[in-house]
C-alpha cells in the first residue's frame, strides 16, 4: 500500500517533505493536519518509502511542484448543465486546452490577479475542478484501461478571467487562463486505492461561504476513463502529468448578475471523499499597468 494523502508542505524543522497526512478520525480536510509521515524518494514512482518519521506541519505547498509537473491539461465543456448555462451544444468529443505550470500555486497561497486582468469589470471567475494526477507513462490509453493510469485525484481551481478568454481570446480558452496563480492545486493527492472510482462526488464551491456550485462528477459528460484515454492519442502521458476534467454549472459567468471575484474575496472548493481548497483573491496593485489593457 502506498500513501493515502500525499502532501508537500514546509515542516516546522525548516524542510520541504512529501508526506503521508496524518488527519483526524473522520476528517478529509487537509488543512486540519497538524503532522505527517515523511515520505523519502520520487512520489512519481514506486520508488519511494513511507518512513515512520512524523514532522510537524508549517505551511501546505501544491502536492506536486512546478518542476515534478510535465504538464497541465484541462477539459472544457465537461458537464453537462454547465454547457447548458452557457448555452453551448454538448460536445462530441473532449474540448481541451493547456495551462502553463507556472499557474500553479499551492492551498496556502493567495490566488495573485495581475493588473493586466483588471480591466473593469474585472470578469474574474472560479471553476472547481476534479484533477487527475497520472501515475505512469503511457500512450493510446485504452478507456478500460485508464485507470491503471491514474495515481490519484486532487482538487484545481481553474481560474479564468473572462474578457481574455472570450472577448480577446481569439477563440483560444487559454488565453484567459494562463497566468501565475491561475491554478490553485490541492492541497492533497488522494490515491487511486483509496479512491478506485470518483465518477459519482458530490462537488461545491463556495465564495465568502455563499454556495455557487452544487453538483455531482455524475453530471461529467467524459468520465475520467475516457479523458485518460482521449488525452493519450498520439500524445504521451507522463507521471505527474495533471488534467484538471472540468467544472459544473454555477460559475459565475453563467449566473445572474455575473458575481465576479473581487479582491480578498475567499474561494473554498469541496470535492467527496477528496477533501477541501481555499485560497483567497489579491488583485495586484499596478493602475498604470491595469490602465494599458482597458
Amino acid at each position: 500500500m502506498g500513501f493515502k494523502r500525499l502532501i508537500r508542505f514546509e515542516a516546522k524543522d525548516g524542510n520541504t517533505y512529501h508526506g503521508d497526512a496524518i488527519l483526524p478520525e473522520g476528517s478529509i480536510d487537509v488543512y486540519e493536519a497538524k503532522t505527517a509521515y515523511v515520505i523519502l524518494g520520487n512520489v512519481l514512482s514506486k520508488d519511494y518509502v513511507i518512513t515512520n518519521h512524523i514532522a510537524e506541519i508549517s505551511k501546505l505547498l501544491s502536492p506536486l511542484s512546478e518542476s515534478q509537473i510535465p504538464s497541465l491539461r484541462c477539459v472544457g465543456m465537461n458537464y453537462i448543465k454547465h454547457a447548458i448555462e452557457l448555452k453551448m451544444e454538448i460536445p462530441k468529443y473532449p474540448v481541451l486546452f493547456f495551462k502553463p505550470t507556472s499557474a500553479v500555486v499551492g492551498p496556502s497561497d493567495p490566488i495573485i490577479v495581475p493588473a493586466a486582468c483588471q480591466m473593469p469589470p474585472a470578469k474574474v471567475d472560479y471553476e472547481v475542478e476534479m484533477a487527475i494526477v497520472i501515475g505512469k507513462t503511457g500512450k493510446n490509453i485504452p478507456v478500460e484501461e485508464a485507470h491503471e493510469y491514474i495515481m490519484g485525484y486532487t482538487i484545481g481551481n481553474d481560474v479564468s478571467q473572462r474578457t481574455w478568454q472570450m472577448d480577446r481570446g481569439g477563440t483560444q480558452f487559454g488565453v484567459g487562463k494562463m497566468f501565475d496563480n491561475f491554478a490553485p492545486l490541492g492541497p492533497s493527492i488522494v490515491s487511486s486505492e483509496v479512491l478506485p472510482d470518483a465518477n459519482n462526488l458530490h462537488i461545491t464551491s463556495k465564495v465568502n461561504g455563499e454556495i455557487r456550485q452544487d453538483s455531482r462528477t455524475s453530471d461529467m459528460i467524459f468520465t475520467t476513463s475516457e479523458v485518460v484515454s482521449f488525452m493519450s492519442i498520439g500524445t504521451t502521458l507522463r507521471p505527474g502529468d495533471v488534467i484538471f476534467t472540468g467544472t459544473p454549472s454555477g460559475v459565475a459567468v453563467g449566473l445572474e448578475h455575473t458575481p465576479w471575484l473581487k479582491d480578498g474575496d475567499e474561494v473554498e472548493f469541496e470535492i467527496e471523499n477528496i477533501g477541501v481548497l481555499r485560497n483567497k483573491l489579491v488583485f495586484e496593485n499596478n493602475p498604470a499597468l491595469t490602465a494599458k489593457y482597458i
